[in-house]
């Protein structure tokens, strides 16, 4: 037996039939859109208008403000320009225009529609004095740090009000300056009496992070990810954290799940999180991804030449840097560094004294004189300086951070080796926790950890360290190192060796007056009884090794000893 279909009934009796129709015929209205924060709806429905030929300058206006919403501070633009065209615009659309300009970083553009706005809205205001429009004090504001410009500064700094649009410019402003917790008290303080102002708990978190509380930074963080779990810049911050607290796998991980969740916010972010995945990734695909970030991202500059650092490719870092006027302590640092390093390879002493000045700059700073930065920075100024007992006050302060650092533990040890108490026992034992071959394949690292085995009484230890290089310049030097140090401190057989290789390779009258002393003290010490008889033999192997006429007498001696003292030497 079939079913007859039955149409639904459409009829008066029928109350849902009577809704779904009133529903069906109710348009959206631009108000709805705009209190739901849908811009993109509201986008579609005002150039709907526009094309039909309803628009006018209120729907213009509309669209650059949610155009400008959506972060499309171009098309804002564009449409905000059209708009200042026309006769009888509203002044206050130049200070709209202004604002498009600020974030597009247009910023003198921004000025001069600023100025325009204020000849419109204050024609008898005087230049010095403060614009009455809250906005346009807080855009001039902003200005005037991108300008570097103290004074005007200070002036639209007196005008901010105790109002929150205000003090959260004023915070924003005291991050530019990497005064962090001036801005934390500020938003703690407006979270106070605002606990549904989630977002500011974002603000927080990065203050957190750049004051290097990775772990305050992941538990203010939490608070806003719980009601976004899909914001990008809070996972993205969230992936940071984990990136200092953990490693690059964990912070990729966090990233993963942001791509996963195909958010919106995503796409917003998506150079963002490009740019750090490289970084996650300790570089891979740097120059892929961010030659094209330069100009979008501060950072990927900075991260560029740190790449190229990390490749020895210092002139390409150099040639990244030396144009960048720096603004923020890592800007200041990452310069001295490229200089530092520029200055060591080509021997300048002109860059070595910049690259000081910019540590001394920061580590001096009262916002970084505390940081571990700012202490890594008064190290490296007083080790370019030759300091090294006010080097080690401040690696010493700082140590227990970079325990299995091998860049700080080679600067470490050099210090300790350095400073004129010359520890060189523990010197010693921090060479030897370094695990980069990088590093142990360096000549510098090569020769002071052969210094310190001489001055522990190691020789062999150093001689071994020599047979594994092969022959170069550095290998020679390395010789050198050993002979001189070796015949110092009286461990002569060591230094016979070093002066025989030495003499062989450049047939210098030195080089046989060192061997010649060496090789006499070797003997006294085995006549002391310090050195066992059997070395006897290869102490006569090598000063035949040489032509020279004083070469038979002391043989002879040595011969004659070795006869009554019953010492085999053939």
């Amino acid at each position: 037996m079939m079913l007859s279909r039955t149409k639904p009934a459409t009829g008066p009796g029928s109350a849902g039939s009577t809704k779904e129709t009133k529903k069906k015929k109710k348009l959206p209205k631009l108000e709805d859109f705009l209190q739901n924060r849908d811009y993109t709806g509201a986008i579609t429905l005002l150039e709907f208008n526009r094309n039909s030929g309803k628009g006018n300058e209120e729907t213009d206006l509309y669209i650059a403000y949610c155009a400008f919403h959506l972060g499309d501070y171009k098309r804002s633009m564009e449409e905000y320009e059209r708009v200042v065209k026309r006769e009888g615009s509203l002044p206050d659309v130049w200070t709209y225009l202004a604002c498009c300009y600020f974030f597009l970083g247009m910023y003198k553009e921004s000025d001069e529609a600023c100025k325009k706005a204020l000849e419109r809205l204050e024609p008898e205001r005087h230049p010095d004095e403060a614009p009455k429009s809250r906005l346009q004090n807080r855009l001039m504001f902003h200005l005037s740090h991108k300008f570097n410009d103290e004074k005007r500064l200070m002036g639209h700094h007196q005008s901010l009000q105790d109002i929150i649009e205000d003090q959260l410019s004023l915070a924003s402003i005291h991050y530019l300056r990497s005064h962090y917790q001036e801005a934390i008290d500020i938003y703690k303080r407006i979270l106070l009496d605002n606990r549904d102002y989630l977002a500011l708990n974002v603000y927080v978190a990065l203050c957190y992070y750049k004051l290097d509380y990775y772990d305050v930074s992941q538990e203010v963080l939490a608070v806003y990810l719980q009601s976004y779990p899909d914001s990008a810049v809070a996972i993205n911050l969230k992936a940071c954290n984990h990136f200092r607290l953990y490693n690059g796998k964990a912070a990729e991980a966090e990233l993963k799940a942001l791509q996963d969740m195909a958010s919106p916010s995503f796409t917003f972010a998506r150079d963002l999180i490009k740019h750090n995945l490289v970084v996650f990734r300790g570089g891979e695909g740097a120059l892929q991804v961010l030659p094209p970030l330069i100009d979008v991202l501060p950072e990927a500059r900075l991260n560029l030449v740190i790449y190229h650092l990390k490749q020895d490719d210092i002139g390409e870092a150099y040639n990244l840097i030396k144009n960048l006027e720096p603004t923020t302590p890592q800007e200041y640092i990452l310069k001295g560094v490229v200089n530092a390093a520029l200055g060591q390879d080509q021997g300048t002493r002109e860059h070595l004294k910049i690259a000081q000045q910019y540590f001394q700059l920061v580590g001096g700073s009262a916002s970084e004189c505390d940081t571990i930065p700012g202490r890594q920075c008064m190290a490296s100024c007083f080790f370019l300086l030759k300091q090294f007992e006010d080097v080690l006050i401040y690696l010493n302060s700082i140590k227990s951070y970079f325990y299995n650092d091998d860049m700080f533990n080679f600067n470490y040890a050099q210090a300790k080796a350095a400073s004129p108490v010359c520890n060189y026992k523990e010197a010693e034992e921090v060479f030897l926790l370094i695990q980069s071959e990088k590093i142990k394949n360096d000549y510098t690292y090569l020769s002071w950890l052969a210094r310190c085995y001489i001055m522990n009484r190691k020789a062999r230890l150093a001689w071994e360290l020599y047979l594994k290089m092969e022959t170069s310049g550095e290998s020679f030097s390395l010789l050198q190192l050993i002979a001189n140090d070796c015949y110092k401190t009286g461990q002569f057989f060591y230094a016979a060796k070093a002066f025989d290789v030495l003499e062989r390779l450049d047939p210098n009258p030195e080089y046989w007056e060192g061997k010649r002393g060496a090789c006499v003290g070797v003997f006294q010490m085995i006549i002391a009884g310090h050195e066992p008889r059997e070395t006897l033999r290869d102490v006569i192997q090598m000063l035949r090794n040489t032509g020279n006429p004083q070469v038979e007498y002391i043989v002879r001696t040595m011969k004659k000893w070795a006869k009554e003292n019953r010492v085999a030497i053939s």
